[in-house]
Formats: structure tokens, sequence, C-alpha cells
């Protein structure tokens, strides 16, 4: 193989490459020989997308953003990217399950700092591909990530405990652990807010609701009442404001919105499929159907740009300055309006493939059905609402040097 520009170093560059491009070819793999032929059923049942999680176990994708030296795989957060996309293209739910984990991953290991329990937590889900979920929302918040009611509260024999009223935890009776946002103390402000791991064990979930809904079902996302022990290193020790800013929104903004437009590739793809097959029997000249595919690539289209610039300007704030330069108001909105960008352009692109495919997309069944897809694509603006994000826009807005 050709070495890579400014490899100077012995094949440092070529070596990550190649540890990237066979990290997303195992997880092509996956996608379709797992998460494709289940798809369907995960959605119909509304169940846990067991095949393809296990598939992704079993490849020790769960650890891929792990450095290698804690015995994760090295992968780059590109490529991670990369993966929610053709995750996303074969099912929505197995992407959502694969990128909320690698959220809570990046949220941990950016912010690790010289904790010994975190790094040493960071191996363990290596060596034992453990499976995180995140317990970031709480009744009485009204779904604002940067406000707590729980906290972290003091007991006996030195450790602390917690009870949180979760409305939803994605997949938690599947977690192995979880990653909760808490109060500092009994005394802290909603806002003085931490994150802590809570490892299976150490916890008990009391279900408080169904999760009987329109898309994304196989996330398995019912409430719980969440109580914990944990011992007091379990807490990460930068403040969640600065995890939020840094980590927690740029990174779920880009994952999801991967996720979303791999969703809306495969509506396009279908509807494609529809209107060349329409174009076999009908050789004389574009149908209306082939003119309205032309308009939804442009859509299409402005969705990956969008997505793209996103994703590659997280990227290129992985110095140190970068890093900082996420804590602004800009980069705040940058990334929140990616966020509702990529929502609203993704449902667009699947409502339009369904107008495509007209009866045939609207069936549940049959290579042109993108019931699903469609179904998926609309969770996307309640997740983190778009209204929620408005509001927060407009405060910015107001007070913001530059945009």
């Amino acid at each position: 193989m050709r070495r890579a520009k400014g490899d100077e170093g012995g094949g440092v560059v070529t070596v990550a490459v190649d540890r990237d491009r066979t990290f997303l070819d195992t997880v092509c793999r996956i996608a379709e020989e797992s998460a494709a032929p289940n798809a369907d059923d995960v959605d119909r049942v509304g169940r846990f997308p067991v095949e393809a999680i296990t598939a992704l176990r079993e490849a020790r994708a769960l650890s891929a953003a792990i450095p290698a030296e804690l015995g994760g795989g090295g992968v780059s957060f590109a490529t991670i990217a990369a993966a929610c996309f053709e995750l996303g293209r074969r099912c929505g739910s197995s992407a959502m399950v694969f990128a909320m984990h690698q959220i809570k991953i990046a949220s941990i290991m950016r912010h690790v700092g010289d904790s010994v329990w975190l790094t040493g937590y960071l191996e363990r889900v290596a060596a034992e591909q453990r499976l995180v979920a995140s317990v970031t929302t709480e009744l009485g918040t009204g779904g604002d990530l940067g406000r707590s009611i729980a906290a972290v509260t003091p007991a006996a024999g030195g450790v602390c405990t917690f009870e949180k009223q979760a409305p939803v935890i994605s997949y938690g009776s599947h977690a192995d652990d979880m990653f909760v946002t808490l109060r500092r103390d009994p005394e802290a402000a909603q806002n003085d807010q931490v994150a802590a791991v809570v490892c299976q064990g150490q916890f008990t979930l009391e279900q408080t609701s169904d999760w009987d809904v329109m898309g994304m079902r196989g996330t398995c996302s019912p409430g719980y009442v969440l109580r914990a022990r944990i011992a007091p290193e379990q807490v990460i020790p930068s403040p969640f404001s600065r995890m939020l800013a840094e980590t927690v929104v740029p990174v779920t903004h880009i994952l999801w919105s991967q996720l979303w437009l791999g969703i809306a590739t495969d509506a396009f793809e279908r509807a494609r499929a529809f209107v060349r097959a329409g174009a076999r029997q009908n050789p004389d000249g574009p149908t209306i159907a082939a003119v309205k595919l032309s308009h939804l690539l442009s859509d299409l289209v402005m969705l990956r740009a969008e997505v793209g610039a996103g994703l590659a300007e997280f990227v290129a704030s992985s110095d140190d300055a970068g890093r900082a330069g996420l804590s602004t108001m800009s980069a705040a909105l940058r990334f929140n309006s990616l966020k509702i960008a990529a929502a609203d352009h993704a449902a667009g692109v699947c409502r339009g493939a369904m107008e495509i495919c007209g009866i045939s997309g609207f069936r549940n069944n049959g290579p042109h059905s993108v019931g699903r897809h469609l179904r998926d694509a609309m969770s996307a603006s309640l997740m983190i609402a778009n209204d929620r994000i408005h509001q927060t826009n407009a405060s910015l807005l107001a007070i913001a040097k530059d945009v």
C-alpha cells in the first residue's frame, strides 16, 4: 500500500487507515448479514436487535473507539460515524443502540483525566464488550440535559447512593452499565451536574412505562426508576457542563445525524429502484416519479453535505485549542443547527420516497416499502426535541458575537 502523505514514522498513518477500513468492512458485513434481515421483525415486534448487537460484540465493535493501549480498536471518530451510517441504512434501531453506546464511550474517554478507576473501566469495556446505556433525562426537568434532580448522596461505608426517575432509558434492560447525570451533591443547584458510571450489580431498575411507539421500536426505551450504590471514584471528575459542550452535544448530534442520513439514503435507494423498475416498463421518457426522484436527490445531497461538514468540523477540533472552541456559543449553535437540519431533512427524504413509491412504499412489506424508514426518521425531531433546541438557539443568538 502507498504510504500516506506526511507519514514519516514507519507507516503509522497507513496502519491507522488499514485499521479503520477493516473495522468499517466488518460493520458493513454485520449490517448486511445481521441487521438488515431482522430489521422488519425488530420493528414489527418492538424487540431489541439482539442479532446485530451480538455480532457487533463478537467483532469487538463496542470498544472500537477505545485506544489500542487500553485494549480497544483505536478506530477514528470519523470511522465510528461511518459505521453509524452503514448500520442506519439497514436497521435504524441497531444503529441507534450502537450510536448511543459510542456517545457514552466518547464522553468517558475524552474526560477520563487522571482517574485510575475510569481508565480501568475502559479496559474492562474492551475486554468484556460491555454495553453502556444513557440516563441523562429526568422527570421534572422538562427534558433539559443541563439539569438534574437526583444527586450524588454520601452514604455509610464510603459509598454514594442516588435514585433517578428516568422517563426513558434506551435499551436499559439490555445494557451492562449506565452513564448517569446527577447533581454534584444534595445541596447543589440543578445545573451543577456530574456524570457517573454505574456498573451491573450496583443498580436496580423499576420499570414505570412501556415502549409501544411509532418508530425506533427496537431501542426498547421505557421509563424506569434507577436506584444505585457506587464508589466515589465512579464519578467522572470533569463538570458535566464541560462534557456537555465538548463532547455530549457535538458527538450526539454528529452520530445521530449519520444514522439518520443512513435511513434516508436507504429510503432514497428504494425509491430509485421503484423508478428504475417503472422505466423498464415505460422506456419512452422520464415519468413524473423520475422527476420527483431528481428533486429528492437534491434534498439528499444537501443532507449529506450538512452531515459531512459537521463531522469534518468536529474532527478538526481534536487538539486542545479546538476542544476549547467547542465550548463557545458559535459551536453550540453550529451543532444544534446540525441536529435540527438533519432531523428535518432525513424525515423529508423518507416522506418524498414514500410519495414516489406510492402504495408500494406505504406497504409494510416488499422491496419498496419505506414505512419503517419514515417512522424511524420521524423520531429524530423528538430526540432532544427540536423546539427545545430552537429555544436554546434563540437565547444564544441574542448574545453570541459570532454565528
